[in-house]
């Protein structure tokens, strides 16, 4: 009874208009109290912890009072021998046409009018070669579209500087607007095909919304990592708008800028060597062509050069899949006639070569295979000097056959079946012949056996500088633009295969090759004035991989000529090829050698050695331990330094030199691999603290006869390296 009392009471209570508006006061003033309690707690938390989430007030602040931009490197410079520029940075622009008409500044119209589209198309074709009827379509069809701003045709992209002012000074004459540009990073090649394979060239590739320059081919990729540079950054304060605030600079990075490259070219003769390569090409379509000139006594390459060939400014050319290739270094091939000066050489050192001795030419059988002369020996009864001089295969093959068990020596001697590792990618190693008793006897004459250029050139040299095999060089120096030091590249004797006896006997033989009227297989065809030249021809069977047997048609070969001049003491070495010409006569390579050799000649006369002062700079050692012996090989020659590989693995497992170690540019750096078996190279010319490194890697006491360089070694090279002492004499 006294509940439903207390209930009533309360029931009247609430029922009244009055009391109801202070409960909901009550309950609104309390509910804004709490409110306000949380909010003053969150922005307490807000301003003293100065997050929101996982957002820094403090960061997103910065952000919109500070801005920052890049500061681009500069792309490292390549140059000629004498400092003529091959590649080198530019900005490159493209246009676009802003059409909305909301786009003025007053009452001037920044935008391009109908009324103007007409003579925009008129000005494009003009200057740009673009079509007025697809410049005026694109326009309309902008309008039409209520397009803010376009872009137009291709030619309208990739412009110059003088091309932009130009454009820019027709539009302002005209009162035309809408004209706008934007910039690119761009890479120029002045001189367009100019050993664009050995070069390279770059493409700009957009990361994180900015553009850089890479290198995709040749010296552009291969040393990408040295010329690009490192970009700077610049942090400045800036207004509500965005805008940089004068003198508010608050930190900078300058950009590290890349590193100028020297080459060995001359650009010189490169460009002439150019100039003869078209003719030859055009007349006489091959399937390829080479050409590489070296300097004799130092192995510094002049010129090289291939057709079919690519402009690296504007890509013509590339769309051919043949053109991907650098034949140089990546083709492998059988050399085929060339080869007899590396036969013959083998023969005088061996004692078994008689220059007097007569065999009768024509056929000769090895086991099952019948191996004939190319004249099928209508010439009779030849001398071994007129084997050489006439390219007779039989008489090489009797040399390979007095020599068998030391042949295979030489031809490793002679660098065949190694990498040079010239630091060019998709560099090959070609192959050595088999063991079978043909492809040994085919191998005295250039077949049964893979080469490359780059192979052949550096065994040349040992026939030109007297012995002294040297390694192919075309790079004469790196400069650091930032610190003003330089590395620079030294010649590098790679071996000595024959004796200087035997290699000027050769030279004496290869003057046969053009100035024997009855024995000689270029007589007549190769001469420069007042020089006599020292030559071999070549004229090689092409393999058919996809047959398994060699082609047969008239001109289904690799013809070639190595010529050396003076013969008596040779400034030069020119290698030439050309494969699957459509019709063939000597006088094709002889229109590229005799002007080429002739201008090098006359300006050998004239040139006079550059000093450089600036202070050479150190090479820090890398760890190259595990890595691929190519991969480790190819890094330590872009970086200047010499790389020794000793062992048949295909990593390395330890080093001459540790890590971080700075050694001066062309010191060596010996690699040991990861394989079982290790050959002892050829280390005439090696230091004494050169011979002690390698005593240490392979564990080995090492002793000494004489002061200086090493002249004769006690283990000879490609025997086993064993735990037995060496022994070097210096002098």
């Amino acid at each position: 009874m006294r509940f439903n009392r207390i209930r009533n009471y309360f029931r009247k209570k609430n029922s009244t208009p009055t009391s109801n508006r202070k409960k909901v006061g009550i309950l609104l003033f309390a509910t804004s109290i709490g409110l306000l309690f949380l909010f003053a707690i969150r922005l307490g938390y807000i301003v003293f912890g100065g997050h929101i989430g996982e957002n820094s007030l403090k960061e997103n602040t910065e952000k919109l009072y500070q801005g920052s931009e890049v500061v681009k490197a500069k792309r490292g410079t390549i140059y000629d021998r004498n400092g003529v520029v091959i590649a080198e940075d530019a900005t490159s622009y493209s246009i676009y046409i802003i059409l909305d008409d909301s786009y003025v500044s007053g009452k001037t119209k920044l935008y391009a009018q109908e009324k103007d589209f007409d003579a925009i198309g008129e000005i494009f074709a003009a200057e740009l070669g673009s079509k007025k009827s697809e410049i005026v379509k694109a326009l309309k069809a902008g309008v039409k579209n209520k397009a803010f701003q376009i872009e137009l045709t291709t030619e309208t992209k990739n412009l110059s500087l003088e091309t932009k002012q130009k454009l820019e000074e027709l539009f302002k004459k005209q009162n035309i607007g809408g004209l706008y540009f934007d910039e690119h990073p761009n890479r120029i090649y002045p001189n367009g095909v100019f050993s664009s394979h050995f070069i390279g060239y770059t493409d700009t590739e957009a990361k994180d919304g900015k553009e850089s320059v890479v290198g995709k081919m040749g010296l552009e990729s291969a040393y990408d990592d040295i010329l690009k540079g490192t970009d700077g950054k610049v942090v400045y304060q800036q207004d509500n708008f965005q805008n940089p605030l004068p003198g508010t600079v608050a930190e900078e990075t300058p950009a590290k800028d890349g590193q100028d490259i020297y080459t060995t070219l001359d650009s010189r003769l490169q460009s002439y060597l150019e100039t003869l390569m078209d003719t030859v090409y055009k007349e006489y379509n091959p399937e390829n062509m080479t050409a590489m000139l070296v300097k004799a006594k130092t192995g510094e390459v002049l010129s090289l050069a291939q057709r079919p060939s690519f402009n690296p400014e504007t890509k013509e050319g590339l769309n051919d899949d043949s053109t991907w290739m650098n034949l140089l270094v990546e083709d492998h091939y059988e050399p085929g006639s060339t080869m007899k000066l590396m036969t013959t050489a083998a023969a005088i050192d061996e004692g078994i070569f008689n220059e007097n001795e007569t065999f009768v030419s024509g056929s000769t059988k090895v086991a099952d295979t019948t191996i004939n002369d190319h004249d099928f020996g209508e010439k009779g009864t030849l001398t071994m000097r007129q084997a050489l001089s006439w390219s007779s295969n039989v008489g090489m093959v009797l040399l390979e056959q007095r020599m068998s068990k030391v042949w295979p020596q030489y031809l490793q001697h002679f660098g065949f079946g190694q990498s040079t590792y010239s630091g060019l990618y998709g560099e090959n190693a070609g192959s050595l012949p088999t063991d079978n008793v043909v492809d040994q006897a085919m191998s005295a004459f250039g077949q049964a056996v893979n080469v490359t250029n780059f192979q052949m050139m550096r065994a040349f040299t040992a026939i030109a500088n007297d012995g002294k095999m040297l390694q192919p060089q075309y790079i004469s120096k790196i400069v650091n633009t930032n610190s003003n030091k330089e590395k620079v590249f030294q010649s590098e004797v790679v071996g000595n295969p024959v004796t200087a006896e035997a290699a000027q006997k050769v030279r004496e033989y290869m003057i046969d090759v053009t100035q024997s009227e009855n024995y000689g297989s270029a007589y007549g065809v190769y001469a420069v004035d007042d020089y006599n030249i020292a030559a071999k021809t070549g004229t090689a069977q092409i393999y058919d991989a996809t047959t398994g047997t060699y082609y047969t048609g008239e001109t289904d070969y690799l013809y070639s000529i190595v010529e050396m001049i003076p013969a008596e003491n040779p400034e030069y070495i020119l290698y030439l090829t050309i494969k699957r010409p459509e019709h063939w006569t000597q006088k094709a390579l002889g229109d590229i050698a005799n002007p080429l050799m002739k201008r090098a000649m006359d300006l050998n006369e004239t040139d006079e050695a550059v000093v450089d002062e600036k202070e050479e700079e150190q090479i820090k050692v890398a760890d190259y331990r595990e890595l691929d012996v190519d991969t480790a090989a190819a890094d330590t020659a872009r970086n200047g330094l010499v790389p020794v590989v000793i062992g048949t693995g295909d990593k390395v497992a330890a080093q001459s030199t540790e890590q971080g170690t700075k050694l001066l540019p062309s010191e060596k750096l010996i690699f040991k691999t990861n394989g079982a078996e290790f050959y002892m190279p050829d280390v005439t010319g090696w230091s004494k603290a050169d011979l002690m490194k390698l005593g240490k890697l392979f564990d080995v006491e090492v002793k000494f006869e004489g002061e200086g360089y090493c002249v004769s070694q006690s283990l000879q090279p490609y025997e086993a390296i064993s735990d037995t002492p060496l022994t070097f004499t210096l002098e």
